[in-house]
């Protein structure tokens, strides 16, 4: 069975690696292979081209707003993957759910599946999802998915249970075409117990590697640092005595528990983050300083060889905001079962969904529509509204409601009607000639 995906908000290939590496046989009839790629960010796409397609330049990787593709430009997919942007459901966004300016953009991926129809789909964000407006983000996104055509399965995954060195929880929504007749099932846990940072960064690195460059850090940060013990984060190190005063943070109403905090290295590590400064950045567990970008790539699953293309910011924003290839493997390890019929280790998933998820406080603007169509849709209700009130007006001047109006908004108003309906009232009352 050869079967081929497409990538929606594809940045830097974490799950299109994980899809390239799932496989239900021994030989290559059960992999998948990649035929196209959308995403915003030209240094994510040089990096998936790079790693995904070999820098292969006559891949399909386009470097574009999605909301201007046409689905029809798309070539046909077996499976469609697209981790939307998960800026307005994090935790340490604001929140902003489907009001956002990214949070809607799931919906352009509901407009590529109805035009292409691919057998599946795999969605992925953040826990945040289950929360946002009291659930009802993920309510409005599974019920347009399933009235898309496919029978939806949502589960909320602790990454560190299947191998990632990291806690990381996720969510992802598997959809299967329902005219196939089978239903997804989450794979079980595999890892007990987990895997902790010190494995995970202990192993033997390559002679040269991307990405390692050593991260810079004032003095004050790498003594500040010095007096946080492993698992710890600065506040809780401000509670011994012997802290330094002239080290210590301001206490404040509301106090971020991943500031300064250091990894424990017998233990998963805490979320790997897309960015952020002030003390955000994950710190290792003793040497005094900030991880390298390919340490964080390791607790994010990505090997060695994995070349990520940019500046260290735009580098470390590719790997926080990727999609942990060992996840998207084992999830769509499964997937691939599924639809082959074979069997697996499932669990029952955790995020129960009525059919029909009431929809209350979804803006009407956010409609599964291209922007062409958006666009169209606009102009035609605003004709509409404007038919409407010259209509009203021509039958208030005849009613003689507009008699009160001094003389010259009357005559406004019959040049208005003469105008747009091609004839002038015959109102006694408004004798606009003589006056």
């Amino acid at each position: 069975m050869h079967l081929t995906f497409g990538d929606l908000f594809c940045g830097a290939g974490g799950l299109s690696l994980g899809a390239r590496q799932a496989s239900f046989m021994s030989d290559a009839a059960g992999k998948l292979a990649p035929a196209w790629a959308i995403d915003s960010d030209p240094d994510a796409c040089a990096t998936y081209r790079l790693n995904i397609h070999d820098n292969s330049p006559v891949a399909d990787v386009r470097c574009a707003d999605v909301r201007g593709v046409a689905a029809p430009s798309l070539a046909p997919v077996d499976i469609l993957l697209f981790g939307f942007p998960c800026n307005d459901f994090s935790a340490v966004g604001k929140r902003r759910g489907m009001r956002g300016q990214y949070a809607p953009l799931y919906l352009e991926a509901v407009r590529i599946l109805r035009t292409l129809r691919p057998m599946a789909f795999v969605a992925e964000n953040v826990a945040g999802l289950t929360s946002s407006h009291e659930g009802r983000c993920l309510h409005q996104a599974v019920h347009d998915f399933r009235q898309s055509g496919y029978r939806v399965c949502a589960h909320q995954y602790r990454l560190e249970e299947y191998g990632l060195p990291q806690a990381r929880r996720r969510i992802f929504l598997v959809g299967i075409r329902k005219d196939l007749r089978r239903d997804f099932r989450p794979p079980a846990p595999f890892t007990d117990p987990p895997v902790t940072v010190r494995e995970a960064l202990s192993r033997p690195y390559a002679v040269f590697l991307w990405n390692a460059e050593p991260p810079t850090v004032s003095e004050t940060v790498a003594e500040r640092l010095s007096h946080i013990r492993p698992g710890e984060n600065i506040w809780r190190a401000q509670r011994r005595p012997d802290f330094p005063d002239h080290l210590r943070l301001k206490e404040s109403a509301c106090r971020i528990q991943s500031i300064y905090r250091r990894l424990d290295p017998d233990r998963p590590a805490w979320t790997v983050t897309a960015r952020g400064g002030g003390g955000t950045r994950t710190y290792h567990w003793s040497e005094n300083r900030p991880l390298t970008n390919r340490e964080l790539a390791r607790l994010q699953g990505f090997p060695d060889d994995f070349r990520f293309i940019g500046g260290i910011q735009s580098v470390r924003s590719q790997i926080g905001m990727a999609v942990p290839p060992p996840a998207g493997r084992v999830i769509i390890d499964a997937l691939l079962k599924t639809l082959a019929g074979v069997a697996y280790e499932t669990v029952e998933p955790n995020l129960l969904l009525p059919e029909r998820a009431p929809i209350i406080g979804r803006p009407r603007r956010l409609e599964a529509k291209s922007t062409a169509e958006r666009t169209k849709a606009h102009r035609q209700r605003r004709t509409e509204e404007h038919r409407a009130v010259i209509k009203a007006v021509e039958r208030a001047v005849r009613a003689g409601l507009a008699n009160h109006l001094p003389p010259e908004d009357r005559r406004l108003l019959q040049r208005y009607l003469k105008r747009t309906t091609g004839e002038t009232p015959d109102v006694a009352p408004l004798p606009l000639a003589a006056e």
